[in-house]
């Protein structure tokens, strides 16, 4: 009827319904036995053999559901008790051999009643049950229709938010004249919030930006989206990181629906020059150092924020690293975090971003992992 997990969160209702309904079938069975033997059993007898049958089917029953292919299992045994049951009421109530004889006028009046009994009996005890298993089973079959439905639902949505994460995260990065850049994404669930973006900028300079969303599936997704589709704007009338960010805050103002994105926008220049600018986002790494960047509020959640704009400069050879949070939250099983301050030594050790999400993973991945890296080549 249902794998084991259904069968336990299938209502406790449905179940007693299913089962008296096995019950009363099969104790049709044993009224029909009765009517074949022309009623001479005892009606104690009679009655525990109903019983002893009906519950002996619906335990049955049960176990094939419950156990499924190792439902022999509980088979075995119950047959076995069976058994067991008929031969302790043969030897309680035995019943003499039946002699060819004529009946008179009252036993001919108490056979009339006894079979009018288990016919009355035969016909409530079998249509009650096919009842019941109708119901039982247009139950269980409205539950998968609703189920089924609730899956291609998901699976509609969440193959709507892989095709927007397909276009916020990219899988290839445009190249930067004098760096080299390297993306590394790996999300906690089949969608997540992180996103990425580098766009080339009418300047010739170029705008990498990393974020953090808070929140999981298509909700997340499409915040995700209306944020690239604004900076794709954005970029277009300001190459200024702190505008872009104080201008796509007041933007997705009262349109997160409670959640909230963290987003460190930095400008690549040539020479080695950067301009950043965060919104409550990690800081970068320079050299496996962390770059000082001014406290901030993350997009969203006040309408007017002004955000500080820094400057860096980089050397040829210098690394630049942007990451976002689950990194450092990485945790083991001890609940141990990853941490900035190991983040930072693994950096400094050369660790490569597919290193430091390699890291992250072993260590105990819980969050999403993103790692850009930017490094001056000349």
């Amino acid at each position: 009827m249902n794998p084991p997990n259904y069968w336990r969160s299938t209502p406790r209702k449905l179940k007693f319904i299913f089962l008296l309904a096995v019950f009363l079938v099969f104790a049709g069975v044993g009224f029909t036995s009765d009517v074949a033997d022309m009623g001479g059993d005892p009606l104690l007898r009679l009655a525990l053999w109903v019983v002893l049958l009906g519950l002996s089917t619906a335990s049955g029953a049960a176990a094939g559901v419950i156990l499924r292919r190792k439902a022999w299992r509980a088979l075995l045994p119950l047959f076995v008790v069976l058994l067991l049951g008929m031969t302790l009421l043969d030897a309680w109530f035995p019943v003499p051999p039946h002699a060819v004889q004529l009946m008179n006028a009252a036993e001919t009046r108490h056979l009339h009643r006894r079979l009018t009994f288990d016919a009355i009996a035969i016909i409530l005890s079998v249509g009650l049950g096919n009842a019941g298993l109708m119901y039982a089973f247009g139950s269980e079959g409205r539950s998968y229709l609703r189920a089924q439905t609730e899956k291609a639902s998901l699976e509609s949505e969440m193959a709507a938010a892989r095709e927007v994460q397909r276009v916020t995260v990219p899988e290839e990065l445009p190249p930067i004249i004098g760096y080299g850049i390297e993306s590394v994404y790996r999300p906690a669930a089949d969608v997540g919030g992180d996103f990425f973006q580098v766009i080339p900028l009418k300047s010739g300079r170029t705008l990498v930006v990393i974020g953090d969303v808070s929140g999981k599936g298509l909700r997340a997704a499409m915040i995700v989206s209306m944020i690239v589709g604004m900076l794709g704007t954005l970029s277009g009338f300001t190459e200024e990181p702190a505008e872009i960010l104080a201008e796509l805050n007041r933007r997705l103002y009262g349109r997160t629906h409670g959640g909230f994105a963290t987003c460190l926008v930095v400008r690549v220049e040539d020479r080695g020059r950067l301009a950043l600018a965060s919104a409550g986002h990690p800081p970068p790494y320079l050299n496996g150092r962390e770059v000082p960047v001014a406290g901030s509020m993350p997009l969203g959640l006040i309408e007017i924020v002004s955000y500080e704009q820094t400057s860096l400069e980089m050397q040829v050879g210098d690394i630049a690293v942007l990451l976002t949070d689950g990194i450092a939250e990485a945790q083991n099983q001890e609940r141990v975090l990853l941490g900035f301050p190991r983040i930072e030594s693994l950096l400094r050790e050369g660790a490569t971003a597919k290193n430091l999400v390699e890291t992250a993973q072993q260590h105990g991945q819980n969050d999403d992992l993103t790692v850009l890296s930017i490094a001056r080549e000349a």
